[in-house]
Formats: structure tokens, sequence, C-alpha cells
């Protein structure tokens, strides 16, 4: 049996703020203006990690499904606030294709993974469904901002073409094909660089925590398994649904393109 897990106390956890002051030391040295971002995010760290370690601790003692479906559209709805956040087109929406296409696919895969693969009854059950959901909407958001934000910058940076395109008989499909396809492989690209260098380069979330647990090895080995591979299918099905949606609402009902 390995030994249980040695807790963290408060002052260790303030040393890590260490961490923090390193990488904002090296934004101030190079002049990136990070400084401001890595204080806010160390903040929201702290508050929405201790804020969910008691929302958690609520609902896994409620044990009921409402709970856990209602805390999983949360998670959903915060995705899409900061995807919004950080894709630089601001002319169009892309909040509401976005939140329906991550809770629709990934809600259905959560089920999957839960009640079919790992065999939990029920498959709502929090300590499954919330950490492994969470796993999956956590790396499509990156995944799906990535995509975005190459869409929108590779039909601003190829206006002319597109237009072009357009003006010859091309539908919008048609005339944006290369910016789709450019814009889901960037998306996706991340995961796939992630499969190449598990259990060599890196040690991924999942298996450390078990093992830091004192889970056997191999059991965590095979959730792991499990889950990089869910998260890339999730990366793949988040990046073509939103790009694709997306993509129909960069053109006017006269095929104009509205990319500013």
């Amino acid at each position: 049996m390995m030994s249980p897990i040695t807790d963290i106390g408060p002052l260790q956890l303030a040393l890590c703020l260490l961490f923090t002051i390193i990488a904002g030391a090296a934004s101030m040295a190079h002049g990136l203006g990070l400084g401001r971002d890595l204080f806010i995010g160390t903040v929201r760290t702290f508050a929405q990690l201790f804020l969910m370690g008691y929302v958690l601790k609520f609902v896994f003692r409620l044990d009921m499904a409402a709970p856990v479906i209602g805390l999983f559209l949360i998670m959903v709805g915060a995705a899409t606030h900061i995807i919004r956040g950080r894709v630089g087109q601001k002319d169009i929406s892309v909040v509401l294709p976005t939140f329906a296409a991550m809770f629709i696919s990934y809600f259905a895969m959560s089920v999957m993974v839960t009640g079919v693969i790992v065999g939990a009854d029920p498959w709502w059950k929090p300590q499954y469904f919330i950490p492994l959901a969470g796993m999956i909407v956590g790396n499509a958001m990156t995944a799906v901002a990535i995509s975005l934000e190459r869409l929108f910058s590779d039909l601003k940076a190829h206006r002319n073409e597109v237009e072009m395109r357009l003006a010859l008989g091309a539908t919008p499909a048609e005339a944006s094909r290369r910016f789709v396809a450019d814009a889901i492989r960037a998306g996706m690209i991340p995961s796939i660089n992630s499969l190449m260098g598990v259990g060599i380069v890196f040690l991924p979330g999942m298996m450390t925590g078990q093992i830091l647990a004192g889970a056997d090895p191999m059991v965590s080995i095979r959730y792991q398994i499990m889950v990089m591979l869910m998260l890339v299918a999730s990366v793949a099905l988040g990046s073509v649904i939103v790009v694709r949606l997306v993509r129909n609402r960069c053109f006017g009902k006269a095929q104009e393109l509205l990319v500013r």
C-alpha cells in the first residue's frame, strides 16, 4: 500500500506565490506587460478553486442529478464567456453557437465516459462526472478559442482572396474552406502534441493526482489513457462544430464577408 497523500498547509500554499513572482519578474524584465494578467489570474485561481471546493463538498453531500447538471451548465457558460473574451473579433457573435455546441456535445460525451466507459452508477455520480466533464470543457475551451482566433485572423488577412472567390460565384463555405481547415487544425495540434509526449515528457494531471492519492499506478495509467483519448475527441468535436457554426455567421444574407 502506498502512503496517503501529504497535506499542503496555508504556509506551503503561500510559498507557491514565489512561482508567480518569478513569472512576473520575467514579464517585467522583457517588457511583456503580463504583470496585471498574472496578478488577476493568481487571485482568480485562489478564489475560484476554493469556491469550487466548497461547492463540490455541497454537491457530493446532496448526491442528486440536478445540482451536477447545473454545475455543468455553469462550467460551460464560464468557458463560453472566457472564449468570447479571448477572441479579438467583436463584430461576430460567437456566444450562442459556442455555448450550444459545447453543452450538447460535451454533455453527451461526459455521460458516455462516466456511464459507459467508467461504469459509474448512476452516470451522474458527482465524484466521476464533474472532474471528467471539467477536463473535457477545460481543454476544449482552449482549443475552441485558438480555432476561432485563427479563423478570424485568416479571414481578415485574406479578405481580398475571400471576396474575389465570392465575386467569382463561390459559396461562403467554398470561399472559406481553407481557412476553416487551418483553424480546426490549429485548435487540435496542442492535444495531438500531448498524445505524443504523454508518459515520456510529462505525467498528466489525472494520473499524477491518483498516484499522489495512493492509487495503483497501473489503474492510474488506464484512467489517463481514457482521458487522453477523450480529450482529443472533445477538442476535435468542439473545434469542428463551433468553427463551422461561427463561419456561417461571418457572412451576411447577400453572402458578403462581415469580418472587419
